[in-house]
């Protein structure tokens, strides 16, 4: 089992690989998949963005067995998520938790279009994820920020990741003793869209 920091340096190291175009040393042959049939023990848990654009296992350089990946919109934290969150570091002995956002992300910008919105004209399909995300994007909206849309995006991308984080660290009891106890770590980090670099956040 590897510590939260060695798990840490081993996501930067695949994440320098991926953006110098070193990448495809994650293991993903047969004979792997045939060995991972009757267990796994993935060194990191990732709650990750849905969108296409940002698999974990590729951007960080890893193979079949490596990550335990969560996906979602927003890569925003309800129930399912904190389940599958304790799941993997209880029975996994993961040591690191990572939020991963995103620059340029759907579900913020879906977010700033649906405040924008009279309430009636708001998506009723859209309403959970947005509202999730929407203490992320609200607070900026009321500030000079809302004249800035690149920056508006840039600091609401920030402020989202952040919440997350601080929902894992105080939203379960089962997390909040492995961190206190065991050394889990529970970090932030946004991918670049654009440079295909992953800058981990301290919150």
């Amino acid at each position: 089992m590897l510590t939260a920091n060695e798990a840490l340096q081993r996501l930067k190291d695949g994440n320098q690989r991926f953006v110098a175009e070193l990448g495809g040393s994650g293991e993903t042959s047969s004979q792997r998949r045939r060995d991972l049939a009757t267990g796994q023990e993935p060194f990191a848990i990732i709650l990750g963005c849905s969108d296409s654009r940002v698999p974990a296992e590729i951007i960080f350089d890893q193979g079949l067995g490596d990550l335990f990946v969560i996906r979602v919109a927003g890569n925003i934290v309800a129930p399912s998520q904190v389940d599958s969150i304790e799941f993997s570091a209880a029975r996994h002995g993961n040591r690191l938790v990572v939020v991963l956002g995103h620059t340029q992300c759907g579900a913020i910008l879906a977010t700033i279009d649906e405040l924008s919105l009279p309430l009636a004209e708001q998506s009723n399909n859209l309403r959970s994820i947005v509202s999730r995300v929407r203490p992320s994007v609200e607070v900026l909206m009321e500030t000079g920020i809302a004249n800035n849309p690149a920056e508006l995006v840039r600091r609401a991308v920030h402020n989202n990741i952040r919440m997350s984080v601080n929902q894992l660290r105080r939203g379960s009891a089962i997390l909040e003793n492995l961190v206190e106890n065991e050394g889990l770590r529970i970090v932030g980090a946004e991918y670049s869209l654009e440079t295909g670099v992953v800058e981990f956040l301290d919150y």
